[in-house]
């Protein structure tokens, strides 16, 4: 797949794909929708994004492993900074997000929407 010079390139940019819960595989693997990268002039690595729902999981699971705990543990001040965190980043666009942001907190949609509402009077 890649040149021995390539690997520090790799090496780099796989934090990213990986928090954006993207997968690397060889350029000539590509398809259209996927982001081939290149590096001295050849095309190095390409990269598969996710799905926007997939991405949302995948947010999730980082955020809960950031705290060390599952989100539905959290108290409520910081279930109200997860909202307010996953609002800025598009979270509540992608469909069921409400739900999905639900469930992982342990709380009903109603009190997602509270969270949403409290943070836009704020």
């Amino acid at each position: 797949m890649t040149g021995a010079g390539d690997e520090p390139f790799i090496a780099a940019v796989k934090p990213l794909v990986d928090a954006m819960g993207g997968e690397m595989l060889p350029p000539d693997e590509a398809g259209p929708e996927d982001v081939v990268l290149a590096w001295q002039g050849a095309d190095v690595v390409a990269v598969r994004l996710p799905q926007l729902a997939d991405s949302l999981d995948h947010i999730l699971a980082a955020m809960e492993r950031r705290q060390g705990k599952p989100l539905a543990d959290l108290d409520r001040r910081a279930k109200q900074e997860v909202v307010r965190i996953l609002e800025v980043r598009g979270a509540f666009s992608v469909r069921h997000g409400v739900e999905t942001v639900a469930s992982a907190l342990g709380v009903s949609r109603f009190t997602v929407y509270n969270y949403l509402n409290r943070e836009k009077q704020g």
